[in-house]
């Protein structure tokens, strides 16, 4: 029972969620910042599970168009579905209740596009933005909720009356979270293009036109190109000083990450060759959050 709803769920991707909450909050540390433990738990949890919640109905919306099995019965993978979207649901409105209203409508947006991505008449998956989708809730919402419900004001500050609505921006804290989101960035979506490179074939056959249809042989230099530009932040990072100078060698990930991209450009077939995304991945956002987290207990090695 618990081996199948880990299958049904794919525990095994919720890299992607975990990895950059992890990388955020750890550069709240870097950054002097006080960590709000109930807050960011409710986070965490609430964002797990509806992470578990859209990949459960992605499998089902899939499989009923494909005719395939589910590891439950569809209805029990139905009530597996609602069970995880309630408990999602409830930590999101919980954290409102603990913030404001900005984190409903980031929340909210999360949710509408989460269930968007797979279910619907053309859902996003279907299409050429399911890697962009991707990439920017999970490389981009989540550092940004994390930083908002921890640092209230240090983003931006807003007014609200009947006449008009009054924003102002904090540039340099701006900044340093959009470079700090370009790495998951590129890397979520990477994981996404490279299924999708593997998968063109059998998607055209079913009716979904996804990017790496759009791109044809430019999808592997886009691929590549999305890794180079995850090392670029963290050099444009370093050099603006939000980042210890202990990050640059991240860059050493680079020798087996090129390995991997010339595998992959060689051979696009998903039970071989697909791996070295999930591997890329991996290896490098583990070696950046633990740089991160040095760069917090060494001395004179933290930002300038």
């Amino acid at each position: 029972m618990v081996k199948r709803f880990l299958d049904y769920v794919e525990i095994k991707t919720k890299i992607t969620s975990v990895f950059p909450y992890l990388m955020t909050l750890c550069y709240l540390v870097l950054s002097g910042r006080e960590i709000d433990p109930l807050r960011s738990a409710v986070f965490f949890f609430g964002m797990f599970l509806f992470d578990l919640t859209a990949t459960t109905v992605n499998n089902y919306s899939d499989t009923k168009k494909n005719h395939q099995t589910l590891q439950f019965s569809r209805r029990t993978a139905l009530r597996i579905t609602a069970v995880l979207l309630l408990l999602s649901a409830a930590l999101g409105v919980y954290l409102v209740s603990l913030t404001d209203m900005v984190v409903l409508l980031a929340g909210g947006l999360c949710f509408f596009f989460g269930i968007l991505y797979s279910w619907g008449p053309v859902p996003l998956s279907h299409g050429p933005y399911g890697e962009i989708a991707s990439g920017f809730f999970y490389g981009a919402v989540i550092p940004f909720i994390l930083v908002y419900i921890n640092t209230p004001g240090l983003l931006f500050s807003y007014s609200l009356s009947p006449e008009k609505i009054l924003i102002e921006i904090t540039v340099m804290p701006v900044a340093g979270l959009l470079l700090l989101a370009v790495l998951p960035f590129c890397l979520t979506a990477n994981i996404m293009l490279a299924n999708n490179i593997c998968d063109v074939g059998h998607d055209v056959q079913v009716g979904r036109y996804t990017l790496a249809f759009y791109l044809k042989k430019r999808a592997l230099y886009v691929f590549a190109l999305l890794y180079y530009a995850a090392y670029a932040s963290v050099i444009l990072m370093v050099i603006a000083g939000f980042l210890s100078p202990l990050s640059l060698l991240m860059l050493l990930t680079l020798i087996p990450v090129q390995k991997n991209i010339a595998v992959f450009f060689r051979r696009q077939v998903k039970e071989e060759t697909f791996i070295v995304s999930i591997k890329n991945f991996l290896l490098i956002i583990s070696a950046h959050i633990i740089l991160i987290a040095a760069g917090c207990f060494l001395p004179g090695w933290g930002p300038k």
